[in-house]
């Protein structure tokens, strides 16, 4: 087991120089994704939200020292033996990072050295191990070499991790003049009344859901956006290319299709970009194209119908809430689609639009069963209180968010344990494509208390009470929790 850790962690160090993603944990786990079957992923997402990679990550990790403990046991009566199932192990990481998707040979490198670390600490080990009594003087050689792997391990990982971490720093980049600037948004109802989910998400608070378990190290000066397929004439641009044409900011609210009835896989921000719309007019779509891959930089592949990205500020986003786009949510460019899903159209780390066709072309979720058109379904959230908390009882507010993508809210109603659906109070309008605030005063007295919320869309659509789960569409039905007032 000491063996596998110095080798996984000096892959690790060797893959934050080169390709984070071709380390061998992050590799395996890749696979893992791929090959998970779709219930499986939702009931993970359903579980864990966004915790979902820490723990797959454990889980590899876990999964990686019982099977090294086991090829320990063998090697104490047959080192060979016990080596070769090592190598082995390593084997099966080095297949998964050269068969992930956009995998260079390169990317074999760290599990290659993660064979030769770990069968050379083997051996190592091997040779210091103790052989007869407690008190045999190689135990003490053992010990102190067994804590000499432990230490190296933790600081070759650690360093892997800082330099990571100093390779994802952007903080030289300057975002772009905006034609026309919006004004300030105005402070929301989360000013007067805690609880309720703040008017704009910030950065660090915005749900990330996708399948990498390293964020993409994109060198922005070497990448490039490609405009193709279906087209008059194919396009290319560079970053700063990319940035000198005319962009525009756009108050927008993501949801990932894996979000529940009253999840949190949901939040709003303004959004700083090119509208897909110039970029295609430029290229001049085939009247045949009906949809647009969008295609990042491992290879994965999305699919958005093509009228959902020329009738709506769809936008080739490159600053997020005032700043540069975090890696983490996709720099050097993303895609961000009002009213769809996010697996059909917020592509992070895009690198290509492909204009095709349905018939021609299959995206990654479209081969697994998903929606091809998904917009996003009127829902409603509540905040505050908590599910099963415990409150004092007198005067206070209950509150939350509500989202009627490309429609807008018009109202929220709160019911209070069964009775008449009540008007609740809206916050502030920052257009059709983000969501509202919303509170009801209510006098809370002692017992236990049912509370439901339902939107109704500007179209005057209501929020539907029927259930249906995130796949293959999206989820649907009324938020509805028990609260106890002391």
């Amino acid at each position: 087991m000491l063996a596998a850790c110095l080798g996984m962690a000096a892959a690790h160090l060797v893959a934050a120089l080169t390709n984070p993603q071709a380390s061998p944990v992050y590799a395996v786990g890749g696979t893992v994704i791929d090959a998970t079957p779709t219930p499986v992923k939702e009931w993970a997402v359903r579980t864990f939200g966004t915790a979902d990679k820490a723990i797959l990550v454990g889980s590899v990790l876990a999964v990686t020292l019982l099977l090294a403990a086991a090829a320990g046991v063998v090697a104490r009566r047959r080192s060979g033996l016990g080596t070769a199932l090592l190598v082995g192990l390593v084997a099966l990481a080095g297949a998964a990072a050269l068969h992930r998707p956009g995998a260079s040979a390169s990317d074999v490198v760290p599990s290659l050295v993660a064979a030769a670390v770990g069968t050379g600490t083997l051996t190592a080990l091997l040779r210091t191990r103790p052989r007869a009594a407690p008190t045999d003087p190689s135990r003490r050689t053992f010990l102190l070499g067994a804590g000499v792997v432990a230490l190296a391990g933790v600081a070759m990982a650690g360093a892997g991790q800082w330099i990571v971490k100093a390779r994802a720093r952007i903080s030289d980049i300057v975002l772009p003049r905006v034609t026309a600037p919006l004004p300030d948004l105005p402070a929301g109802l989360d000013a007067k009344h805690p609880g309720i989910s703040a008017f704009r998400t910030p950065n660090r608070s915005f749900y990330r859901v996708d399948t990498k378990l390293a964020v993409p190290l994109v060198d922005h000066t070497r990448w490039r956006l490609h405009v193709d397929g279906m087209v008059e004439r194919e396009l290319s641009f560079s970053y700063d290319e990319l940035r000198d044409l005319a962009v525009e900011e756009h108050d927008i609210t993501l949801t990932c299709v894996s979000n529940t009835v009253g999840g949190k896989l949901v939040g709003a921000a303004r959004w700083l970009g090119v509208p897909v719309r110039t970029l295609l007019e430029q290229a001049g779509p085939s009247p045949r194209a009906d949809q647009v891959l969008s295609i990042d930089v491992d290879d994965f592949r999305i699919s958005t119908p093509l009228p959902a990205l020329t009738d709506r500020p769809a936008l080739v986003a490159l600053g997020m809430n005032g700043s540069v786009l975090p890696r983490e949510h996709g720099f050097p460019a993303r895609l961000v689609t009002p009213g769809l899903y996010g697996f059909v159209g917020a592509t992070k780390w895009l690198e290509t639009l492909r204009l095709t066709t349905y018939e021609r072309d299959e995206a990654y979720w479209t081969r697994r069963g998903w929606a091809t058109d998904a917009p996003i379904k009127l829902s409603s959230r509540i905040d505050t209180p908590r599910p099963l908390a415990t409150v004092a009882a007198g005067r206070r507010a209950i509150g939350g968010v509500a989202w009627a993508q490309h429609v807008g809210v018009a109202a929220v109603e709160v019911r209070l344990d069964g009775g008449p659906w009540q008007s609740a109070t809206l916050g502030p309008d920052a257009g059709v494509d983000y969501w509202r605030q919303w509170y009801l005063a209510w006098d809370a007295t002692p017992g236990k208390h049912q509370i439901a919320v339902r939107a109704i869309g500007q179209d005057g659509t209501e929020q539907t009470a029927v259930r249906a789960s995130s796949f293959p569409a999206g989820s649907s039905g009324i938020q509805e929790i028990v609260v106890t007032v002391a």
